[in-house]
């Protein structure tokens, strides 16, 4: 009887273990850190299949306990085969291949099914930037930015200067820029797109209109997300070095470490960056005023009291594909800036002394987890808090010239220096510090309900503290400027993916509260006394939006994109305190901004033709905007000349109901994979809605362009590789890239001389990689026909310029 009770516990035991079974799931990556597309993942014994998916993904479920060998194939893969025993409920397998040699020579373009494909037919109006070739050569993420079709980017000078971005019309707090998911801003003036390198780049993408919901905020003009890299595949470090016209320098390091055993993951990036800035200018903008006040206009100068130098790091440590978490990351950025202002709003009167220093020290937390607590629920936080100060310093109390002379006046007949009015080179002579402390978290959680069907709850929270001080006259601490923005949106989103997956839709509905407190001191004088009282001020505004977005596969490669928004913008803490380092008054009484978009366009390829495809993008917009938030400019009618254009300073303003309505375009054309050619433009007109003025008669500007805003770009590039050009196992690579701004106008009433003429550049550049892949030398020329290149309120950007760089990786250590 026990040796039959002994045999049937045994039998059952066995049958217990064998009738276990568990899911095998993972990716599959390259050395280059990119996936393996299309991969066969095959299990033996047993022949369980599957391929991998845009993300290199596999999964294989329902296996019995056991041990197995996994074989992994493709035409594009080393094949290879990997022993595993199978002993969970589900099991993680990650997996380096190795390219096949006939595939290791680069490619200008591989046309595939990636995750920058899937975004872009995804219904919302999208487009994404690749950094992996750029970030081999001299250009900066604005270039790359300011090369796609819709985007302008604008920018008051050289490296360093203010910077505005522009999609298809809509700007300043329309647009969010966004740094993995959270606003730049959040980073400080030390680190952002100015100065973060591509090759910390991974991908920009670029959105028009409605935004998905980990982008979820108070914007509706689109926004621009930079996401880094994260991938920690493989071990390496990346260096390189440029140097280049008006003495540029810059460098920048990365490096990634994983141990594959505990899940353990570090990264860290660094920059450092320095100019002169001293490029020439001698258009309409530069001037020189003589002793007896007579202007002369244009006037032929170089550009001093222009140095920028920043430098910074960013440090990760955690954990990746690990049980309780696919990503645990935290981190801590620190950088520093030290940055010279060169003029006000427009060119007309050059600074000298009056500069900004900038720090920010910023910790992170970024997590995520699919399949958090059941199957099906991903949870998702990305919090930051920073404390950033801004150094303000204006107190040489000489006017000058821009040959670097100082102005002068006759004085009881005699030549004298002119002295500012306020003893600054902007108005009243001022040190002054603004210390920011501000915490931004988003948490997104989101639910599977049933294949192809998804809600998510998403909720950003974002809280600004801003002291402003004093330092010139710092007597008392109570005559420090305290201001704080809380704004909390709650936002819900339905994604839905129907008729066997051709019709993709999304749903968005949103709640946004915004609450501003100030409190301001004030000196008055009673009875001949002084004392200080403090003005409060607090406001509180809240509203609905909603938007949807759809995109039909109606035919094998054509995509249909639509998208519509109803929602509104919140004044954020700039446009309302101000912001002196960038010569912005504040404006208390702006009131929020509501939009209307609508979207509609179409993808269609890439088609292939033997040795050729082809690639086919068009969208059309339709934008009305009330109480439009944006930069104030001038009206021709309500000033006598030139001269009274030519600003130091100025603020954001509701400006009324604006409607724009415009089309933009891309072609995309490969030869061989050896010649890669693209053509894009964007045309709109953005005019002035307002109605009537006060006396209830038709307003003059009704129906006028906003002016001081470029409305018709073309871009314009070609790429064209060469194999073993000098040595064997190398690459040559060339380029050509040409921009066309057409003209517009910086004041109302278009006046002929407040005209931005058109501008045509062009560059030329050449990358070389040498035999063992580690290093690569590039070679960049920008603006090679030395135009006349201009942005905001007719400030001139640099010349001509030549630039050098190497890049060296050193890869597979520990």
């Amino acid at each position: 009887m026990n040796q039959f009770l002994s045999t049937a516990f045994l039998l059952l035991t066995t049958l217990a273990a064998f009738g276990q079974t568990g899911e095998l799931h993972g990716t599959i990556t390259v050395p280059s850190g990119e996936p393996a597309v299309g991969a066969s993942v095959t299990l033996q014994p047993g022949n369980s299949a599957t391929m991998t998916d845009e993300a290199g993904r596999y999964s294989l479920k329902n296996i019995p306990y056991g041990d197995y060998t996994l074989v992994i194939t493709s035409v594009e893969l080393v094949a290879q085969k990997i022993s595993i025993s199978i002993n969970q409920t589900r099991q993680r397998k990650n997996i380096l291949a190795e390219p096949n040699a006939a595939s290791q020579l680069e490619e200008v373009s591989v046309v595939r099914a990636t995750e920058k494909r899937q975004m872009e037919v995804s219904g919302f109006a999208v487009a994404v930037v690749e950094t992996k070739e750029a970030s081999l050569r001299n250009l900066t993420t604005n270039e790359l930015l300011d090369r796609t079709v819709g985007v302008r980017v604008r920018q008051n000078g050289g490296i360093g200067s203010q910077i505005e971005y522009n999609l298809n019309g809509l700007s300043g707090s329309a647009v969010g820029l966004f740094l993995d998911g959270i606003e730049i801003s959040t980073y400080g003036s030390s680190f952002n797109l100015n100065n973060i390198p591509p090759a910390m780049i991974e991908r920009i993408e670029i959105y028009k209109g409605v935004l998905p919901s980990h982008l979820t905020g108070d914007y509706v003009g689109g926004a621009i997300n930079v996401v880094l890299k994260k991938d920690a595949s493989q071990n390496n470090i990346t260096l390189a070095t440029s140097y280049g016209s008006f003495n540029t320098f810059q460098s920048d390091i990365g490096a990634t470490f994983r141990d594959k055993k505990s899940g353990f993951s570090a990264r860290a990036s660094g920059f450092h960056i320095y100019t002169d800035n001293s490029f020439t200018t001698w258009g309409r903008s530069t001037t020189y005023v003589n002793h007896l006040q007579q202007i002369t206009r244009p006037y032929r100068a170089k550009r001093f009291n222009n140095t920028y130098k920043s430098i910074g790091g960013r440090f990760e440590a955690g954990f990746t594909d690990v049980n309780w978490a696919d990503q645990f990351f935290l981190g801590y950025n620190v950088s520093d800036t030290y940055n010279e202002i060169p003029h006000g709003t427009t060119m007309a009167v050059p600074y000298v002394g009056r500069f900004t220093e900038y720090q920010a020290h910023v910790l992170s937390l970024n997590y995520n987890k699919r399949d958090f607590l059941i199957d099906g629920l991903a949870l998702s936080v990305n919090a930051v808090h920073s404390n950033r100060s801004t150094y303000l310093q204006d107190t040489v109390g000489l006017a000058y010239n821009w040959d670097g002379t100082v102005r002068e006046v006759i004085e009881f007949g005699e030549r004298v220096p002119l002295r500012t009015t306020g003893g600054g080179q902007q108005g009243e002579k001022t040190i002054t510090q603004v210390d920011r402390k501000i915490t931004n978290a988003r948490s997104n959680l989101g639910y599977t309900v049933a294949p192809g069907h998804r809600v998510s709850l998403n909720h950003k929270f974002e809280m600004t503290d801003r002291n402003d001080s004093d330092l010139l006259n710092p007597i008392n601490r109570d005559l420090v400027t305290v201001s704080d923005v809380t704004k909390n949106i709650l936002s819900f989103n339905y994604e839905a993916q129907t008729l066997n997956d051709k019709l993709i839709t999304n749903l968005l509905v949103k709640y946004t509260a915004n609450r501003t407190n100030r409190s301001r001191p004030e000196i008055v004088t009673q009875n001949g006394q002084n004392t200080i009282i403090r003005r409060d001020t607090t406001t509180f505004a809240d509203n609905f939006g909603y938007g949807a977005t759809v995109s039909y596969n109606i035919l094998p490669k054509l995509f249909i994109i639509a998208s519509g928004e109803n929602a509104y913008i919140m004044p954020n803490e700039t446009h309302l305190y101000g912001d002196p380092e960038i010569n912005i008054l504040p404006n208390l009484n702006l009131k929020p901004e509501k939009n209307v978009n609508y979207n509609l366009g179409f993808r269609w390829g890439a088609f292939d033709f033997g040795k050729h495809k082809l690639s086919i993008y068009g969208s059309a917009f339709w934008r009305n905007g009330f109480d439009k938030i944006t930069q104030q400019v001038v009206d021709a009618d309500e000033i006598e000349n030139e001269e009274d254009a030519d600003i130091q300073t100025t603020r954001y303003i509701n400006l009324g109901k604006t409607q724009a309505r415009g089309v933009e375009g891309e072609v995309v054309y490969i030869y061989d994979n050896r010649l890669n050619a693209m053509l894009n433009f964007s045309k709109f007109n953005n005019l002035f809605k307002g109605g009537v003025d006060g006396s209830g008669e038709a307003h003059d500007l009704y129906n006028e362009q906003v002016p001081n805003e470029p409305f018709f770009t073309i871009n314009a590039n070609v790429q064209y590789r060469l194999n073993n050009i000098f040595q064997k196992q190398s690459i040559l690579n060339l380029y050509y890239n040409t921009g066309y701004v057409g003209q517009y106008y910086i004041v109302w009433g278009a006046p002929e001389w407040s005209e931005t003429p058109t501008q045509f550049t062009h560059d030329i550049g050449a990358s070389y990689r040498f035999p063992s892949g580690k290093l690569v030398a590039s070679l960049d020329v920008k603006n090679l026909f030395n135009a006349e290149v201009y942005d905001n309120f007719m400030v001139q950007k640099p010349g001509r310029g030549v630039y050098i760089k190497l890049n060296y990786t050193i890869s597979k250590f520990l």
